[in-house]
């Protein structure tokens, strides 16, 4: 197995340019380099050619996944968002409301075997359904969860929500539903950089020259814009670190010295990229066994009624299944994830929204969980 830290770096890097390279073939970019990138690593995590745990796993799933955000966010236009405000959110509450559906069922089915800690993982999981993984700790902590039980949610979620990842982003194009706005321009379009240099050809292209300037203003609007945030989240507890974050970099991203500056959305969408990549590398299907399989059946069912619900009701109400995506990612992995799907796809009208909605999610998440966990105990 191959555990140097720069070796997995190097190998994660090369997955991941080689999954871009093969989208200029039309039968693999229905696929996307993204979930092709996440399937891949996965096959080497699980065939022990790479490990499970790295601490190259924990920066890109840590400071990498900030400074991604915080990238593709300089390119957002707050004027080109509007119209997708109203439809996420209310795909996001039907996603919330799958996840509750889901994990209070899931809680009556597996209370004989899983006894009087029954109503924890229903709070725990109803909770990190609803807003994303840091949820899942803080109501773990408020109901005594035991160690044991804690670190197997926790496996069991990182597997399901990398699975789910893969879901959402093929669930579109199965689907046959895209949104009605997203460029329809083929990927070399997007990588040549061609008229109207909208943000989802930022993506693959800067458009134009990168400076040594450039790239300096970036570097220092991103770590600084992470460092002030981690201050006032430390300041204000109440309000999480990916609210002040998302916010500080929406107000500086309208102010002209900084939408003049090329190459950070490119450089954005390819540390999310890695991000996903490094999920799938954290997705060891042997550690199903070692959490105990009824941990990984709640997580799995909870999830499959949050997508039952939130694709079903939503296709019924003419939500296009782009958006419902988003939205399920903004629930089911929080508004990383919710980016990611977006900028994977060239949703570009839903990127901002589906942050949006996953910053909801953070804050309602623990909210939910608790009552959900409250109203289980007295129930079971």
């Amino acid at each position: 197995m191959i555990t140097n830290t720069v070796a997995i770096f190097s190998i994660l890097s090369i997955v991941v340019f080689g999954m871009i390279w093969l989208e200029r073939y039309p039968s693999f970019r229905k696929l996307g380099a993204a979930a092709a990138s996440i399937l891949f690593v996965m096959v080497l995590s699980n065939i022990g050619l790479i490990p499970g745990e790295s601490p190259v796993y924990d920066f890109f799933t840590g400071y990498g996944v900030l400074a991604g955000t915080v990238l593709i966010l300089l390119g957002v236009d707050l004027g080109s968002i509007k119209a997708a405000g109203s439809t996420m959110t209310k795909a996001f509450f039907i996603g919330a409301v799958g996840s509750m559906v889901g994990a209070m069922t899931m809680g009556f089915f597996l209370y004989p075997s899983l006894g009087e800690d029954t109503y924890k993982l229903s709070g725990q999981f109803a909770a990190t359904y609803v807003g994303g993984g840091m949820n899942f700790a803080a109501i773990g902590q408020a109901f005594g969860t035991s160690g044991e039980l804690f670190t197997a949610g926790i496996a069991a979620d990182v597997i399901i929500t990398a699975f789910w990842l893969v879901a959402c982003l093929a669930a579109p194009v199965l689907l046959r539903s895209e949104p009605r706005n997203r460029d329809q321009g083929t990927r070399e379009d997007l990588q040549s950089g061609g008229s109207g240099h909208t943000l989802e050809k930022a993506l693959y292209s800067s458009g134009k020259a990168v400076t040594l300037g450039d790239l300096g203003a970036i570097v220092t609007i991103t770590v600084s814009a992470v460092w002030v945030s981690s201050l006032l989240s430390d300041l204000i507890p109440l309000i999480p670190e990916v609210f002040w974050l998302t916010t500080l970099i929406l107000v500086l991203a309208q102010l002209p010295p900084v939408k003049r500056l090329a190459g950070a959305t490119v450089m954005g969408n390819y540390l999310i990229m890695l991000f996903l990549a490094c999920n799938g590398a954290k997705s060891v299907i042997a550690k199903i066994v070692e959490v105990g399989p009824e941990v990984f059946y709640f997580a799995s069912g909870t999830v499959a009624i949050h997508g039952l619900v939130i694709f079903g009701v939503g296709m019924l109400m003419k939500i296009d299944a782009g958006t419902l995506a988003v939205a399920s990612q903004a629930n089911i992995g929080g508004a990383a994830h919710a980016m990611a799907i977006a900028t994977s796809r060239g949703y570009n009208s839903r990127i901002l929204p589906g942050v949006a909605v996953g910053i909801i999610g953070v804050a309602i998440g623990n909210y939910l969980g608790l009552a959900l966990g409250n109203l289980m105990r007295i129930l079971l």
